[in-house]
Protein backbone atom coordinates (compact mmCIF):
# COMPACT_ATOMS: atom_id res chain seq x y z
CA UNK A 1 0.00 0.00 0.00
CA UNK A 2 1.63 3.39 -1.15
CA UNK A 3 0.53 6.34 1.02
CA UNK A 4 1.12 9.89 -0.24
CA UNK A 5 0.38 13.21 0.66
CA UNK A 6 1.62 16.30 1.64
CA UNK A 7 3.86 15.64 4.54
CA UNK A 8 4.22 11.47 3.88
CA UNK A 9 5.43 11.78 0.78
CA UNK A 10 5.96 15.04 -0.76
CA UNK A 11 4.17 16.08 -4.17
CA UNK A 12 6.34 17.28 -7.09
CA UNK A 13 5.21 20.99 -6.06
CA UNK A 14 6.08 20.82 -2.64
CA UNK A 15 8.71 23.33 -2.42
CA UNK A 16 5.70 25.35 -3.09
CA UNK A 17 3.26 24.29 -0.65
CA UNK A 18 4.46 27.33 1.47
CA UNK A 19 2.82 29.79 -0.93
CA UNK A 20 -0.26 28.13 -0.47
CA UNK A 21 -2.49 30.61 1.32
CA UNK A 22 -4.85 29.80 3.54
CA UNK A 23 -8.20 29.58 0.97
CA UNK A 24 -5.96 28.44 -1.53
CA UNK A 25 -5.15 25.06 0.41
CA UNK A 26 -9.23 25.26 1.74
CA UNK A 27 -10.07 24.93 -2.35
CA UNK A 28 -7.50 22.40 -2.98
CA UNK A 29 -8.58 20.07 -0.34
CA UNK A 30 -12.09 20.70 -1.50
CA UNK A 31 -11.40 19.54 -5.03
CA UNK A 32 -9.42 16.45 -3.04
CA UNK A 33 -12.60 15.13 -2.12
CA UNK A 34 -14.01 15.40 -5.69
CA UNK A 35 -11.15 13.28 -7.27
CA UNK A 36 -9.09 10.00 -7.12
CA UNK A 37 -6.34 11.95 -8.74
CA UNK A 38 -3.99 12.13 -5.74
CA UNK A 39 -2.97 15.65 -4.04
CA UNK A 40 -0.12 15.88 -6.38
CA UNK A 41 -2.37 15.86 -9.36
CA UNK A 42 -4.58 18.32 -7.98
CA UNK A 43 -1.53 20.84 -7.18
CA UNK A 44 0.19 20.64 -10.10
CA UNK A 45 -2.65 22.32 -12.01
CA UNK A 46 -2.38 25.12 -9.18
CA UNK A 47 -1.17 28.45 -10.99
CA UNK A 48 0.71 30.01 -8.00
CA UNK A 49 1.09 33.00 -9.88
CA UNK A 50 -2.51 33.55 -10.25
CA UNK A 51 -3.64 31.73 -7.22
CA UNK A 52 -7.49 33.74 -7.41
CA UNK A 53 -8.20 31.94 -10.60
CA UNK A 54 -7.38 28.54 -9.24
CA UNK A 55 -9.47 29.45 -6.40
CA UNK A 56 -12.18 30.34 -8.15
CA UNK A 57 -12.11 27.94 -10.57
CA UNK A 58 -11.93 24.89 -8.04
CA UNK A 59 -14.43 26.60 -5.80
CA UNK A 60 -17.15 26.55 -9.04
CA UNK A 61 -16.17 23.05 -10.13
CA UNK A 62 -16.82 21.59 -6.21
CA UNK A 63 -19.64 23.54 -5.39
CA UNK A 64 -19.03 23.68 -1.68
CA UNK A 65 -20.52 26.05 0.51
CA UNK A 66 -18.12 28.78 2.42
CA UNK A 67 -18.64 26.94 5.86
CA UNK A 68 -17.58 23.67 4.58
CA UNK A 69 -14.71 25.25 2.89
CA UNK A 70 -14.01 27.62 5.47
CA UNK A 71 -13.16 24.54 7.93
CA UNK A 72 -10.07 23.44 5.68
CA UNK A 73 -7.78 26.82 6.31
CA UNK A 74 -6.22 25.27 9.00
CA UNK A 75 -5.41 27.60 11.96
CA UNK A 76 -5.66 31.00 11.31
CA UNK A 77 -3.98 32.93 14.25
CA UNK A 78 -5.23 36.69 15.81
CA UNK A 79 -4.00 38.62 18.62
CA UNK A 80 -5.37 41.29 20.09
CA UNK A 81 -3.40 43.45 22.13
CA UNK A 82 -5.27 45.82 24.84
CA UNK A 83 -9.09 44.73 24.86
CA UNK A 84 -11.03 44.71 27.73
CA UNK A 85 -11.38 41.66 30.06
CA UNK A 86 -14.80 41.52 29.13
CA UNK A 87 -13.95 41.10 25.89
CA UNK A 88 -11.40 38.75 26.02
CA UNK A 89 -13.68 36.56 27.91
CA UNK A 90 -16.55 37.25 25.15
CA UNK A 91 -14.17 35.69 23.00
CA UNK A 92 -13.90 32.53 24.42
CA UNK A 93 -17.17 32.31 25.05
CA UNK A 94 -18.37 32.83 21.03
CA UNK A 95 -15.13 30.80 19.63
CA UNK A 96 -15.76 27.65 21.21
CA UNK A 97 -13.70 25.76 19.05
CA UNK A 98 -10.39 27.97 18.91
CA UNK A 99 -7.44 27.35 20.82
CA UNK A 100 -6.16 30.35 22.86
CA UNK A 101 -4.33 32.00 25.29
CA UNK A 102 -5.26 35.63 27.16
CA UNK A 103 -2.74 37.62 29.24
CA UNK A 104 -2.62 36.67 33.39
CA UNK A 105 -3.69 39.28 35.65
CA UNK A 106 0.02 38.37 37.20
CA UNK A 107 1.23 39.58 34.28
CA UNK A 108 -0.56 43.01 32.89
CA UNK A 109 -0.50 46.49 34.44
CA UNK A 110 -3.66 46.97 37.25
CA UNK A 111 -3.62 50.44 37.01
CA UNK A 112 -5.95 53.08 35.66
CA UNK A 113 -3.83 54.01 33.12
CA UNK A 114 -4.47 50.41 31.64
CA UNK A 115 -8.44 51.57 31.22
CA UNK A 116 -9.96 51.86 27.92
CA UNK A 117 -11.68 55.09 27.52
CA UNK A 118 -14.50 55.40 28.69
CA UNK A 119 -16.32 56.79 24.99
CA UNK A 120 -14.77 53.96 23.33
CA UNK A 121 -16.91 51.21 25.74
CA UNK A 122 -19.96 52.98 25.32
CA UNK A 123 -20.24 54.65 28.70
CA UNK A 124 -22.68 57.35 28.11
CA UNK A 125 -21.06 60.71 28.09
CA UNK A 126 -22.82 62.11 31.70
CA UNK A 127 -21.63 58.78 33.15
CA UNK A 128 -17.89 58.88 32.08
CA UNK A 129 -16.29 60.81 35.24
CA UNK A 130 -18.42 58.68 37.78
CA UNK A 131 -17.09 55.40 36.13
CA UNK A 132 -13.81 56.79 35.70
CA UNK A 133 -13.59 57.57 39.71
CA UNK A 134 -15.39 54.25 40.67
CA UNK A 135 -12.51 52.50 38.42
CA UNK A 136 -10.04 54.61 40.20
CA UNK A 137 -11.25 53.57 43.64
CA UNK A 138 -11.47 49.76 42.75
CA UNK A 139 -7.60 49.98 41.63
CA UNK A 140 -6.09 51.92 45.12
CA UNK A 141 -8.70 48.93 46.99
CA UNK A 142 -6.45 46.27 45.24
CA UNK A 143 -3.26 48.50 45.51
CA UNK A 144 -3.98 48.88 48.98
CA UNK A 145 -4.69 45.29 50.02
CA UNK A 146 -1.99 44.25 47.54
CA UNK A 147 0.46 45.55 49.52
CA UNK A 148 -1.17 44.36 52.97
CA UNK A 149 -1.25 41.10 51.89
CA UNK A 150 2.34 40.73 50.33
CA UNK A 151 4.02 41.91 53.93
CA UNK A 152 1.39 39.52 55.61
CA UNK A 153 2.86 36.42 53.83
CA UNK A 154 6.58 37.51 54.88
CA UNK A 155 5.51 38.33 58.31
CA UNK A 156 3.73 35.22 58.66
CA UNK A 157 4.94 32.60 56.11
CA UNK A 158 2.31 29.97 56.95
CA UNK A 159 -0.44 31.57 55.63
CA UNK A 160 0.80 30.64 52.22
CA UNK A 161 0.98 26.93 50.99
CA UNK A 162 3.98 26.13 50.10
CA UNK A 163 5.67 22.96 49.11
CA UNK A 164 7.49 20.46 50.86
CA UNK A 165 11.26 22.14 51.84
CA UNK A 166 13.87 21.88 49.72
CA UNK A 167 11.88 21.23 47.20
CA UNK A 168 11.18 24.31 44.84
CA UNK A 169 14.04 27.58 44.67
CA UNK A 170 13.63 30.34 46.36
CA UNK A 171 12.39 32.85 43.49
CA UNK A 172 9.42 30.05 43.16
CA UNK A 173 9.07 30.35 47.06
CA UNK A 174 8.80 34.23 46.55
CA UNK A 175 6.79 34.02 43.21
CA UNK A 176 4.18 32.20 45.36
CA UNK A 177 4.14 34.67 48.00
CA UNK A 178 3.57 37.41 45.58
CA UNK A 179 0.69 35.09 44.25
CA UNK A 180 -0.98 34.78 47.62
CA UNK A 181 -1.23 38.45 47.91
CA UNK A 182 -1.92 38.81 44.30
CA UNK A 183 -4.82 36.41 43.93
CA UNK A 184 -6.98 37.17 46.90
CA UNK A 185 -6.74 41.14 46.25
CA UNK A 186 -7.34 40.41 42.23
CA UNK A 187 -11.38 40.87 43.10
CA UNK A 188 -11.08 44.54 43.22
CA UNK A 189 -9.66 44.52 39.79
CA UNK A 190 -12.08 46.01 36.91
CA UNK A 191 -13.32 43.76 33.94
CA UNK A 192 -13.14 46.68 32.07
CA UNK A 193 -8.99 45.97 32.49
CA UNK A 194 -6.63 45.86 29.43
CA UNK A 195 -5.41 43.01 28.49
CA UNK A 196 -4.02 40.60 25.61
CA UNK A 197 -6.08 37.46 23.35
CA UNK A 198 -4.51 35.69 20.96
CA UNK A 199 -6.86 32.79 19.51
CA UNK A 200 -6.13 30.75 16.37
CA UNK A 201 -9.18 29.01 14.46
CA UNK A 202 -10.23 28.01 10.73
CA UNK A 203 -11.69 30.72 8.84
CA UNK A 204 -15.07 29.36 8.95
CA UNK A 205 -14.95 29.73 13.01
CA UNK A 206 -13.29 33.04 12.22
CA UNK A 207 -16.17 34.33 9.86
CA UNK A 208 -19.02 32.93 12.42
CA UNK A 209 -16.81 34.70 15.31
CA UNK A 210 -16.62 37.98 13.95
CA UNK A 211 -20.18 38.19 12.28
CA UNK A 212 -21.11 37.36 16.35
CA UNK A 213 -18.92 40.31 17.67
CA UNK A 214 -20.09 42.45 14.90
CA UNK A 215 -24.20 41.63 16.27
CA UNK A 216 -23.21 42.63 19.57
CA UNK A 217 -24.68 46.10 21.04
CA UNK A 218 -20.57 47.06 23.00
CA UNK A 219 -19.29 49.10 20.69
CA UNK A 220 -16.09 47.84 21.66
CA UNK A 221 -16.76 44.40 20.09
CA UNK A 222 -17.55 45.29 16.62
CA UNK A 223 -14.57 47.62 16.79
CA UNK A 224 -12.60 44.30 17.18
CA UNK A 225 -14.66 42.29 14.57
CA UNK A 226 -14.07 45.23 11.88
CA UNK A 227 -10.06 44.73 13.07
CA UNK A 228 -9.92 41.03 13.29
CA UNK A 229 -12.10 41.21 9.41
CA UNK A 230 -9.45 43.61 7.79
CA UNK A 231 -6.36 41.51 8.64
CA UNK A 232 -8.20 37.96 7.78
CA UNK A 233 -9.85 39.38 4.47
CA UNK A 234 -6.14 39.30 3.70
CA UNK A 235 -5.65 35.53 4.25
CA UNK A 236 -9.06 34.26 3.62
CA UNK A 237 -11.25 37.14 1.24
CA UNK A 238 -13.57 35.38 -0.37
CA UNK A 239 -14.63 33.35 3.13
CA UNK A 240 -14.46 36.48 5.41
CA UNK A 241 -17.28 37.93 3.23
CA UNK A 242 -19.40 36.18 5.47
CA UNK A 243 -18.54 37.55 8.31
CA UNK A 244 -20.50 40.66 9.12
CA UNK A 245 -23.48 40.56 10.99
CA UNK A 246 -26.69 38.70 10.43
CA UNK A 247 -29.67 38.76 12.17
CA UNK A 248 -30.08 35.78 13.89
CA UNK A 249 -27.24 36.65 16.40
CA UNK A 250 -28.27 40.66 16.65
CA UNK A 251 -31.74 39.32 18.16
CA UNK A 252 -30.16 36.67 20.19
CA UNK A 253 -27.73 39.51 22.28
CA UNK A 254 -30.89 41.38 22.07
CA UNK A 255 -32.74 38.95 24.07
CA UNK A 256 -29.31 38.13 26.11
CA UNK A 257 -28.74 41.37 26.76
CA UNK A 258 -32.38 41.96 27.72
CA UNK A 259 -32.37 38.95 30.41
CA UNK A 260 -28.74 39.80 31.67
CA UNK A 261 -30.79 43.64 33.08
CA UNK A 262 -33.89 41.93 33.89
CA UNK A 263 -31.98 39.44 36.49
CA UNK A 264 -29.28 41.81 37.11
CA UNK A 265 -31.11 44.49 38.33
CA UNK A 266 -33.26 41.95 40.00
CA UNK A 267 -30.51 40.28 42.11
CA UNK A 268 -28.04 43.32 42.49
CA UNK A 269 -26.12 42.87 45.64
CA UNK A 270 -22.43 43.60 47.40
CA UNK A 271 -23.17 40.90 49.84
CA UNK A 272 -21.02 37.78 49.48
CA UNK A 273 -23.36 35.27 47.77
CA UNK A 274 -23.33 31.55 49.92
CA UNK A 275 -21.68 28.60 47.42
CA UNK A 276 -24.69 27.06 45.75
CA UNK A 277 -23.82 23.95 43.17
CA UNK A 278 -25.96 21.99 41.15
CA UNK A 279 -24.98 19.38 38.76
CA UNK A 280 -27.11 17.05 36.73
CA UNK A 281 -26.39 13.81 35.09
CA UNK A 282 -27.57 11.82 32.28
CA UNK A 283 -26.55 8.48 31.52
CA UNK A 284 -29.20 7.78 29.12
CA UNK A 285 -28.63 5.36 26.01
CA UNK A 286 -30.29 4.25 23.47
CA UNK A 287 -31.65 0.31 24.13
CA UNK A 288 -29.88 -0.97 21.35
CA UNK A 289 -26.64 0.95 22.35
CA UNK A 290 -26.84 0.35 26.06
CA UNK A 291 -23.60 0.81 27.99
CA UNK A 292 -22.16 -2.07 29.15
CA UNK A 293 -19.05 -0.61 30.57
CA UNK A 294 -18.21 -0.24 34.36
CA UNK A 295 -17.12 3.38 35.15
CA UNK A 296 -13.87 1.58 36.84
CA UNK A 297 -13.05 0.31 33.69
CA UNK A 298 -13.23 4.24 32.26
CA UNK A 299 -10.94 5.64 34.80
CA UNK A 300 -8.50 3.08 35.93
CA UNK A 301 -6.32 2.78 33.73
CA UNK A 302 -5.34 6.50 33.23
CA UNK A 303 -1.97 7.57 34.87
CA UNK A 304 -2.73 10.77 35.11
CA UNK A 305 -5.85 13.63 34.08
CA UNK A 306 -4.66 13.42 30.31
CA UNK A 307 -4.92 9.62 29.92
CA UNK A 308 -8.06 8.40 27.70
CA UNK A 309 -11.42 7.79 29.17
CA UNK A 310 -14.04 4.88 28.49
CA UNK A 311 -17.10 4.91 26.85
CA UNK A 312 -19.59 5.04 29.73
CA UNK A 313 -17.95 8.67 31.04
CA UNK A 314 -17.35 9.49 27.11
CA UNK A 315 -20.79 9.06 26.45
CA UNK A 316 -22.73 10.12 30.13
CA UNK A 317 -23.81 13.61 29.58
CA UNK A 318 -23.05 16.13 32.52
CA UNK A 319 -24.42 19.51 33.33
CA UNK A 320 -22.83 21.74 36.29
CA UNK A 321 -23.33 25.53 37.59
CA UNK A 322 -22.63 27.66 40.75
CA UNK A 323 -25.03 30.24 41.71
CA UNK A 324 -22.03 32.31 42.64
CA UNK A 325 -18.77 32.25 40.20
CA UNK A 326 -17.24 35.35 41.10
CA UNK A 327 -15.68 37.21 37.19
CA UNK A 328 -12.37 36.09 38.40
CA UNK A 329 -13.29 32.47 38.37
CA UNK A 330 -15.23 32.89 35.62
CA UNK A 331 -12.51 34.21 33.01
CA UNK A 332 -10.64 30.82 33.22
CA UNK A 333 -13.30 27.97 33.86
CA UNK A 334 -14.92 29.76 30.69
CA UNK A 335 -11.96 28.57 28.69
CA UNK A 336 -12.68 24.78 28.73
CA UNK A 337 -14.14 24.54 25.29
CA UNK A 338 -16.18 21.19 25.42
CA UNK A 339 -19.80 22.06 25.50
CA UNK A 340 -21.97 24.93 25.85
CA UNK A 341 -20.77 27.83 28.93
CA UNK A 342 -23.63 30.21 29.99
CA UNK A 343 -23.54 33.06 32.18
CA UNK A 344 -26.19 36.24 32.26
CA UNK A 345 -22.91 38.19 33.79
CA UNK A 346 -24.48 39.63 36.56
CA UNK A 347 -23.72 40.83 40.35
CA UNK A 348 -25.94 38.75 42.71
CA UNK A 349 -23.26 39.25 44.96
CA UNK A 350 -19.68 40.27 45.39
CA UNK A 351 -16.66 37.58 46.33
CA UNK A 352 -13.84 38.78 48.61
CA UNK A 353 -11.66 36.21 50.88
CA UNK A 354 -11.46 35.68 54.13
CA UNK A 355 -8.47 36.98 54.29
CA UNK A 356 -9.75 40.93 52.85
CA UNK A 357 -12.67 42.70 55.48
CA UNK A 358 -15.37 44.08 53.75
CA UNK A 359 -15.97 47.17 55.89
CA UNK A 360 -12.64 49.18 54.56
CA UNK A 361 -14.06 49.15 50.92
CA UNK A 362 -17.62 49.05 51.49
CA UNK A 363 -18.14 52.42 50.26
CA UNK A 364 -16.28 51.73 47.01
CA UNK A 365 -18.49 48.45 46.65
CA UNK A 366 -21.67 50.40 47.15
CA UNK A 367 -21.00 53.30 44.42
CA UNK A 368 -19.66 50.57 41.96
CA UNK A 369 -23.29 48.87 43.00
CA UNK A 370 -24.73 52.41 42.18
CA UNK A 371 -23.12 52.88 38.97
CA UNK A 372 -23.53 49.15 37.45
CA UNK A 373 -27.54 49.89 38.46
CA UNK A 374 -27.77 53.61 36.90
CA UNK A 375 -26.30 51.61 33.70
CA UNK A 376 -28.77 48.46 34.16
CA UNK A 377 -31.71 51.09 34.52
CA UNK A 378 -30.60 52.98 31.47
CA UNK A 379 -30.96 49.34 29.44
CA UNK A 380 -27.01 49.98 28.77
CA UNK A 381 -24.68 47.33 27.40
CA UNK A 382 -22.07 49.11 28.95
CA UNK A 383 -22.82 48.04 32.41
CA UNK A 384 -20.46 45.06 31.79
CA UNK A 385 -17.72 47.42 32.40
CA UNK A 386 -18.66 48.22 35.69
CA UNK A 387 -18.34 45.59 37.59
CA UNK A 388 -15.43 44.10 39.21
CA UNK A 389 -13.78 40.76 39.32
CA UNK A 390 -15.45 39.77 42.61
CA UNK A 391 -18.94 40.20 41.15
CA UNK A 392 -20.25 36.62 41.50
CA UNK A 393 -22.89 35.48 38.55
CA UNK A 394 -24.46 32.19 37.86
CA UNK A 395 -22.38 30.12 35.55
CA UNK A 396 -23.25 26.66 33.67
CA UNK A 397 -21.27 24.29 31.68
CA UNK A 398 -22.84 21.72 29.87
CA UNK A 399 -20.46 18.36 28.66
CA UNK A 400 -19.68 15.12 29.03
CA UNK A 401 -18.04 13.12 31.79
CA UNK A 402 -14.81 12.74 30.45
CA UNK A 403 -14.67 16.68 30.08
CA UNK A 404 -16.13 17.07 33.66
CA UNK A 405 -13.62 14.94 35.78
CA UNK A 406 -10.90 16.38 33.52
CA UNK A 407 -11.54 19.67 34.50
CA UNK A 408 -12.45 18.73 37.98
CA UNK A 409 -9.03 16.98 38.39
CA UNK A 410 -6.75 20.25 36.94
CA UNK A 411 -8.75 22.71 38.99
CA UNK A 412 -8.64 20.95 42.25
CA UNK A 413 -5.15 19.39 41.69
CA UNK A 414 -1.09 20.94 42.13
CA UNK A 415 -0.89 24.56 41.97
CA UNK A 416 -4.83 25.42 41.39
CA UNK A 417 -6.06 28.51 42.63
CA UNK A 418 -7.80 28.47 45.83
CA UNK A 419 -11.22 28.90 44.97
CA UNK A 420 -10.76 26.65 41.52
CA UNK A 421 -10.35 23.94 44.30
CA UNK A 422 -13.20 25.18 46.01
CA UNK A 423 -15.76 25.48 43.53
CA UNK A 424 -15.18 22.45 41.59
CA UNK A 425 -14.91 19.89 44.95
CA UNK A 426 -18.32 21.27 45.87
CA UNK A 427 -19.49 20.36 42.04
CA UNK A 428 -17.10 16.66 42.26
CA UNK A 429 -18.99 15.80 45.79
CA UNK A 430 -22.37 16.32 43.82
CA UNK A 431 -21.36 14.19 40.91
CA UNK A 432 -20.29 11.66 43.01
CA UNK A 433 -23.11 11.30 45.13
CA UNK A 434 -25.10 10.33 41.09
CA UNK A 435 -21.67 8.49 40.46
CA UNK A 436 -20.35 6.93 43.69
CA UNK A 437 -18.22 4.25 41.53
CA UNK A 438 -16.37 7.16 40.62
CA UNK A 439 -14.74 7.77 43.70
CA UNK A 440 -11.81 5.87 44.14
CA UNK A 441 -10.78 6.87 39.89
CA UNK A 442 -11.09 10.22 40.08
CA UNK A 443 -7.76 12.05 40.85
CA UNK A 444 -8.80 15.04 43.62
CA UNK A 445 -6.39 17.58 44.48
CA UNK A 446 -5.90 20.09 47.54
CA UNK A 447 -4.59 22.37 45.15
CA UNK A 448 -1.17 22.40 47.33
CA UNK A 449 0.87 24.33 46.76
CA UNK A 450 -1.83 26.87 45.91
CA UNK A 451 0.75 28.45 43.20
CA UNK A 452 3.52 28.06 41.36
Amino acid sequence: MKITGLALVPPPSAADLPKLTPELLASVLARYSRSNSGIGAILEKVDLANPDASIDRILKFVDYGHASIGGLTGGLAIALDGVSMWLAYKLFEIAQMADGQESSTRYIALAPTNLPEAEALGVPQDLAARWAQVMDEAFAAYETEYARLDALSVAEPERVRLPEEGTASAAAIGRMRKNYALDRARYFIPLATRTNVALVQSSRMWAATVAHLDSLPQPEARAAAGLIRGELLKQSPRLMRHSHAEASYREQAAQELATSLRLGLARLSTAPLADEVWVHIDRATPPWLAEEQPVAEALRHRANRYGYQGTVTRRMRVAFAWNNMALAELRDLNRHRTGHRYTPLIQAGFYLPAEVERGPHQRLLDAQASLTRELMERGSPAYVYSLLLGAQTPFEHSTHADKFIYEAELRTGLGAHFRYAEHLSAALREFFKQVPEARDWVAEGTAEPEAS
